[in-house]
Parts: C-alpha cells; structure tokens; sequence
C-alpha cells in the first residue's frame, strides 16, 4: 500500500519538527577550496541549528572524531556510512498522518544523473536511517532528490520540468506517471511547474535554488533585473507561469520576490548563489550570506525574510563556504516532523 493508502502526506516546512539531520562531508573532490573549509561551514550550520532544536549528525566511522571535533555537544552524532553530505537530496522525506504517526519515503537516489560516484551508500542511507530510527519505511519505485520539491502542506507541490522531467532520473516515465507517484508517496494534488531552475545548477534545476512556499498561497522567488544575467529569460518565465498558476485550493499564489545576489564564482566556476536556499527553523530561520558585493543583497534579503516570517530571528550563515560544493544550507539540511498533531513550527 502507497503512503496516501495510508493516511500519510508530506507536510510543510513550517510544520512543528522533532529535529534536523545532516551529514558530515566526505568527499574531497566535491568542494572547490577543500573538505576543511567544507566542514567548517556544517559545522557552522548544524551549531546554530542546534541553537533552535536538536541536530544529528551522520557521518562516516572514519569521521566521527573530525566531527566531533567541530561541532557543538548539542549536536548528536549518528554513525552510518555515506558517500557525499547532501541531507536534503539522499535522506528520508518524512510524512505524517496528523494523529501522531509518522512515516519517510526511501526515493531511488543516482547522485543527481549519475554525476558523482560511488553513490550507493547515499542510495541506501534513507533505508538505513528509517531503519534504525524504527520508522516506518515506504520504498518509492522513482528517483529523486528532496530538493527538487516543495510542498504548502495543503496539497500543492512546486517543482520544475528541468530537473523532474530529465531523463537522466526516471528516463521512461511521463510526466502524469510522475505526477501519479507524487500524489501517492506525498499526498498531493495539485501542480505548480515552474520551467528551469537558477542557470548553471549542477542539480539541474532543483526548484530549492529558485522558489519555496512561504505558507500556503504565498511563495518566494529569486529573481534578477538584470537583462544580461543568464537568469533573467528564466526569472520572466517563471514569474509568468506563476502569474497564471493556481494551488489545489484555487488561489493564484502571492509572490514575495528576493533579489539575486552579485554572480561570484571560484577557481573559473561560477556559483550558483541563492537565498530561496535558506532553511526554516523552530523559531528561526538560517540564511545564507554572501558578503563582498552581496552585503546590500544580503541585508535585503535578510529583511525580507524577517518580514515574511514575523517572530523568527533570522541568523546568518557563512553561505560561500557551502556553495563551493554545488548547494546551501537548505540542501545540507532535512527535517523530521513532529508526531505531534499540530501543524505551526
């Protein structure tokens, strides 16, 4: 039986959680200044997380110590082997039935069409987990990563064709087979597809990068004005599409638009920088910064992002140290929702 078969559904960021999971980095050849530099910034991350609830961190038996070592007491340590450090992609979605019961989707991982290897410990780890967390586990017969969705917790998913619909994920199903298993493994109803995601995405095109819900029939979105931008035809279609897109409860959402940090890039690769990469919290919210020439784009977005989420105190994180690796604080990062029957987080 299919987790909507079940009464589960994936509920919303915003949603009252237990704890969030992360991974410790691993892989050298993923980050462009080195895995120290990698590890400085989790570190960074998992502390102020912990400062808002509870943290586990998993990591590989040959770097429990060197994570140890930078992260706080607070953060749990979890030992189980893993091949790269992106929580949000190769880790459970969780799911929950709204009377206290809760569930994860095991989705087939291929490290984003097949670009790094090995991955098959990312693809087991979601298995894993759920296994030794004694929660119930649904095995998804589709490949995909947990950023390239996100959900309004009211039955609406925000995804783009560019990275759902590539063949290098699930090359032999359609569109409506895709969306049938989403209804099923996630308990929506409704879709809102956006086109591409930010340029020069290696993720092609998580939707995590360029927009996320806010609360239902409100999304934000990274957008540019800047006619010579490579993200400008892109931020014109989807504001377009958006213009015309209704959720399942027939609203035309209300867009809050951030503006695009200055491009950056390192070692002659550009940055796919991006503040819809931040990651709600219990009380918070964990922004990615930029600094140089994206102070005044940071301190607007952080502005922003106070006025979205009245009551959180919005904390800064040194984002290029993360980004050099491909993503950001919302990638590295996935939350467990509380069995609790509430909603608000």
């Amino acid at each position: 039986m299919t987790p909507v078969e079940n009464h589960f559904f994936m509920p919303p960021e915003w949603w009252e959680r237990d704890r969030t999971f992360m991974s410790w980095p691993v892989r050298p050849e993923a980050w462009l200044e080195g895995l120290d530099e990698a590890r400085d910034g989790y570190a960074e991350v998992a502390n102020a997380i912990s400062e808002f609830e509870p943290v586990s961190m998993i990591a590989r038996p040959d770097a429990m110590e060197s994570a140890k070592r930078s992260l706080s007491s607070a953060v749990e340590l979890i030992e189980l082997p893993h091949d790269d450090s992106w929580m949000r992609d190769n880790g459970p979605t969780f799911l929950v039935d709204g009377k206290g019961g809760i569930a994860g989707v095991n989705w087939k991982f291929n490290a984003w069409g097949g670009k790094y290897h090995p991955y098959e410990d990312d693809d087991l780890l979601a298995s894993r987990l759920l296994d030794r967390l004694g929660i119930r586990r649904f095995d998804a017969p589709l490949v995909l990563e947990g950023g390239s969705i996100h959900v309004d917790g009211e039955e609406t998913l925000l995804a783009t064709e560019e990275c759902l619909l590539n063949k290098n994920r699930n090359p032999s199903l359609s569109r409506s087979e895709i969306e049938a298993f989403l209804r099923d493994y996630l308990g929506v109803s409704s879709f809102i597809w956006l086109e591409k995601g930010l340029w020069g995405d290696e993720t092609d095109g998580h939707v995590d990068n360029v927009a996320c819900f806010v609360k239902p029939g409100l999304i934000a979105m990274q957008v540019t004005e800047d006619r010579n931008d490579p993200n400008f035809p892109n931020t014109q279609r989807n504001l377009a599409i958006l213009a015309e897109a209704r959720d399942a409860k027939g609203r035309k959402p209300e867009i809050a638009r951030i503006g695009q940090p200055p491009a950056r890039s390192c070692r002659g690769e550009s940055l796919s920088l991006s503040y819809i990469n931040y990651y709600p919290v219990t009380g918070g919210i964990i922004l990615p910064r930029f600094s140089g020439s994206a102070k005044a784009s940071d301190e607007a977005a952080r502005g922003l992002l106070a006025e979205l989420y009245p009551g959180r105190t919005v904390h800064g994180i040194d984002g290029m140290r993360i980004i050099k690796g491909g993503g950001n604080v919302h990638c590295i990062t996935q939350q467990m929702p509380s069995r609790k029957v509430n909603s608000e987080g």
